[in-house]
């Protein structure tokens, strides 16, 4: 099982969580997703064998919260 923290451009809603959370969250291979509002981090448990944090990362931009920065673990 593989983490990742993903940093956003400051998030200006609460319903971005949600919106982000359960977007992740229905990917084949995300284990458990939490965003953290006050830092507009995103911090994903996820299985590599299913998807890869780039994949992540494109869907987050898709969303229209682009990634500034990662770190993978």
């Amino acid at each position: 099982m593989s983490k990742a923290v993903f940093q956003l451009e400051p998030l200006t809603c609460p319903s971005c969580i949600k919106k982000i959370e359960t977007t992740l969250n229905k990917m084949n291979g995300v284990e458990s997703t939490k965003v953290l509002f006050n830092t507009s981090k995103v911090k994903v448990e996820f299985d590599e064998v299913h998807v890869k944090a780039d994949q992540i990362k494109e869907t987050m931009k898709k969303l229209g919260y682009p990634v500034l920065s990662s770190k993978v673990s």
